[in-house]
């Protein structure tokens, strides 16, 4: 149970979003942000979680899988500190999993505007004009290319660390006060599942090169599997290596060497398309 000098001050969110500036260095191919999120947080969670077993609970919730624009990670940041905070108030009567659903919830529509706003846009524009300088011989070009591009990312970085908390906290007490927090946390995990499934769906390249036929009446075993389920070997794939790795305990290294193996071979054979 927290007590009012466990409650998060101004001083704790600025420890949040100093310690999300190196989001990208601590990048792993298992669960990507992971480690930097957590290491985000940790001043926080010690200090909401002086236990060391409900504090290493709380770690373990953060070191899930997670990945998005790291110019906007210091917002689900900012919120999940809000509800731990909720949650260390009163542990029995606060649904723990909502937790994680809510970050990964955010996860893909933070990495959509992020992205977009970021690398399809702020960075676009600040190598134009930095280039455009640097091609007549200014040395200024390099400079403005910096200062266009980090101005804005050091700043959104820096509100959204509040703006976060203080929606993460205003929202959730309006929540628990309306009784519909079951509600919120089984919308929040299907959010969080279409999320990855999407992200699954999209980022795992898998297809078969195998026809058969002749002449005009030539049939592709894939556009088959895609007429009854698209992006149905993906899901396959996807299914298989969460068993190994949950069920079975297998390594990603070796899951990672089994499959370029794999790919090499189907390469080789030209079975993958």
């Amino acid at each position: 149970m927290s007590s009012e000098k466990n409650r998060i001050t101004k001083a704790d969110l600025k420890k949040i979003f100093w310690r999300s500036v190196p989001t990208e260095h601590a990048w792993n191919y298992e669960r990507q942000s992971n480690c930097s999120y957590c290491f985000a947080l940790l001043p926080i969670l010690k200090k909401l979680y002086p236990d060391k077993k409900d504090l290493s609970e709380s770690m373990k919730r953060h070191m899930e899988f997670f990945n998005t624009t790291p110019y906007v990670v210091t917002f689900p940041l900012a919120i999940s500190a809000a509800m731990e905070e909720k949650r260390a108030e009163n542990p029995d009567n606060f649904d723990t999993a909502s937790i994680v659903n809510v970050k990964t919830a955010l996860m893909g529509p933070m990495a959509a505007i992020g992205d977009t706003l970021f690398h399809g846009t702020l960075r676009i524009v600040a190598t134009g004009i930095g280039t455009t300088l640097a091609l007549q011989g200014n040395p200024l070009g390099a400079l403005l290319f910096l200062l266009i591009f980090n101005i804005p990312a050091w700043a959104i970085r820096y509100i959204m660390t509040f703006k976060g908390y203080e929606i993460g906290t205003g929202f959730l007490e309006k929540v628990q006060k309306s009784g519909i927090m079951e509600t919120f946390t089984f919308l929040a995990s299907i959010i969080g599942l279409m999320v990855t499934g999407a992200m699954s769906a999209g980022s795992i390249g898998l297809a078969l090169n195998i026809n058969f036929g002749t002449g005009d009446a030539v049939t592709s075993v894939q556009s088959l599997i895609d007429g009854i389920v698209p992006r149905l070997l993906p899901l396959v794939l996807f299914g298989i290596v969460w068993k190994l790795l949950k069920k079975k305990k297998v390594s990603p290294l070796v899951m990672m060497l089994a499959m370029i193996v794999i790919g090499i071979i189907g390469a080789y054979f030209n079975i993958w398309g």
